[in-house]
C-alpha cells in the first residue's frame, strides 16, 4: 500500500478544464474569471473536484470548489451520477439542519461547458483526515492528535449523523427513496446487487461478494426502522475540521432514504478498513478511536435511538465497499495499472479488504 502507485483519477487536461471554466463562470456571472483553478491530490475517482477563485468586483462567493463528474468515457467508478440530486441533497440539509454543509451556487446540467455536470460551491478552509496514507497511520494531524482531541473529534462527527437524521423531515428527503418495491431497505440492497451486476458485466465474477450478499438474508433485521435522510459515504474522511469540530461535510454522492443503522455501519466498517490495513502493515493504528461500541454509544446518547441489528450493517457496509473497490480494481485493469484477473477466486483477491469481509460472513470478525 505505501508503494503502490495511486490509482488514475482524471483523464481530463487541467488546463483546458480552467479555459471552459472561466468562459462558463462568464455566462453566470457577467466579467467574472475563473483565477488559481488547481486540482487537489486527493480527487476522487466518481467524480473531480476542482479549486478556484472568482475574479469580480462582487462575487456572490469568492473561494469556491466545483464538484464535476466522472468522464463518462473514462470507465467511471458509478454507472449513473446524479448531479442535481447530489445538489438538492446539499440545499435540503442547509435548509433544515445545523449539518454544515457548503453553500451551494450553481448547477450545470448541460455537458457542454466542462464535458459533464457539475456544480460550484463554496470552498471551507480547514483540514481532512488522509486517505493516502490513512490517518490511521503515523505521520498526520489526525495520529499526532491527544486521545481527548480525536475523542473530541469522533463525538462531533457522531453528532453529525445524530442532527441529520433527527432534523431532516423524511418526507422532504423521500425525494432519495430508490425505485423498485418493498421497504427503503431492500430498495437499497437491491440497487446495490444491480450495482455489483453492472460492475462484473463481461468480467469475473466474485464468490465473496455473492457469500456476502447470502449471508445478509440470513441477518435481516426484524425490524428495519423507520427511514431517514442518509448522508451515504458517512465517514470523517469527507469532513472538513476546523480544529477538531466539523466545518463542512463533504460528498453527498451517496445520500440514500434509509434506516439510520446504514450511515452507521458505514461509519464503522471505513474506519476499521484503514484500521486493519495499517495493523497489516505492522503499524498499531488508532486501535480505540470510532470503536463500534463508542459510536453506538454516543449515537444512542445523541438522539435517543439505540442502533439494532449492526451485525448487519457492518457486514453490509463491508459488502458495499467491497463492490466498489472491484471496480476500482477493474478500472486499474482498464488503464494497465494491473495485471487483470484471470477467474472468480482471482476478482476476490482483487478486494483490498477480503480477509476482513471474509471474516464478517463468517461471523468470527467482531
Amino acid at each position: 500500500m505505501a508503494t503502490a502507485p495511486r490509482p488514475r483519477t482524471t483523464t481530463r487536461d487541467p488546463e483546458d478544464l480552467a479555459r471552459r471554466l472561466s468562459a462558463w463562470l462568464d455566462t453566470r456571472l457577467p466579467g467574472a474569471k475563473a483565477a488559481g483553478v488547481t486540482v487537489p491530490e486527493s480527487n476522487g475517482m466518481s467524480s473531480e473536484t476542482l479549486l478556484f477563485t472568482v475574479e469580480h468586483p462582487e462575487p456572490p462567493l469568492r473561494e469556491c470548489a466545483l464538484r464535476l463528474a466522472a468522464d463518462p468515457a473514462a470507465y467511471t467508478i458509478f454507472p449513473v451520477y446524479d448531479m442535481p440530486r447530489q445538489y438538492r441533497t446539499m440545499r435540503l440539509v442547509a435548509e433544515h439542519t445545523d449539518v454544515p454543509v457548503p453553500r451551494v451556487l450553481w448547477l450545470e446540467e448541460d455537458p457542454g461547458p466542462l464535458g459533464a455536470p457539475f456544480f460550484v460551491m463554496e470552498r471551507v478552509e480547514g483540514r481532512v483526515p488522509p486517505d493516502v496514507m490513512p490517518y490511521t497511520y503515523e505521520g498526520n494531524w489526525l495520529h499526532a492528535a491527544t486521545d481527548a482531541e480525536r475523542a473530541h473529534l469522533e463525538e462531533a462527527s457522531v453528532r453529525v449523523l445524530a442532527h441529520l437524521h433527527d432534523q431532516v423531515p423524511p418526507e422532504a428527503a423521500s425525494f432519495l427513496a430508490l425505485p423498485g418495491d418493498g421497504s427503503p431497505l431492500r430498495r437499497h440492497v437491491a440497487a446495490q446487487r444491480a450495482y455489483y451486476a453492472w460492475v462484473v458485466d463481461g468480467l469475473p465474477r466474485s464468490p465473496l461478494i455473492e457469500s456476502a450478499f447470502a449471508r445478509l438474508e440470513e441477518l435481516w433485521p426484524r425490524h428495519e426502522g423507520d427511514a431517514v435522510l442518509n448522508w451515504g459515504d458517512a465517514r470523517i474522511g469527507n469532513i472538513v475540521y476546523d480544529g477538531f469540530e466539523p466545518a463542512a461535510v463533504l460528498d453527498w454522492e451517496m445520500a440514500a432514504f434509509a434506516p439510520r443503522e446504514v450511515d452507521l455501519g458505514w461509519t464503522v466498517y471505513l474506519h476499521r478498513f484503514f484500521q486493519d490495513l495499517t495493523v497489516g502493515f505492522g503499524q498499531p493504528g488508532l486501535p480505540d478511536f470510532q470503536r463500534r461500541d463508542r459510536v453506538e454509544a454516543a449515537y444512542a446518547r445523541l438522539t435517543g435511538h439505540t442502533p439494532r441489528d449492526m451485525d448487519f450493517y457492518t457486514l453490509y457496509a463491508a459488502l458495499r465497499h467491497a463492490i466498489v473497490m472491484l471496480r476500482v480494481a477493474y478500472r486499474q485493469v482498464h488503464f494497465g495499472e494491473a495485471a487483470p484477473a484471470t477467474d472468480a477466486g482471482a476478482a476476490d483477491t482483487l478486494i483490498l479488504h477480503h480477509d476482513s469481509l471474509a471474516a464478517l460472513v463468517q461471523g468470527t470478525y467482531w
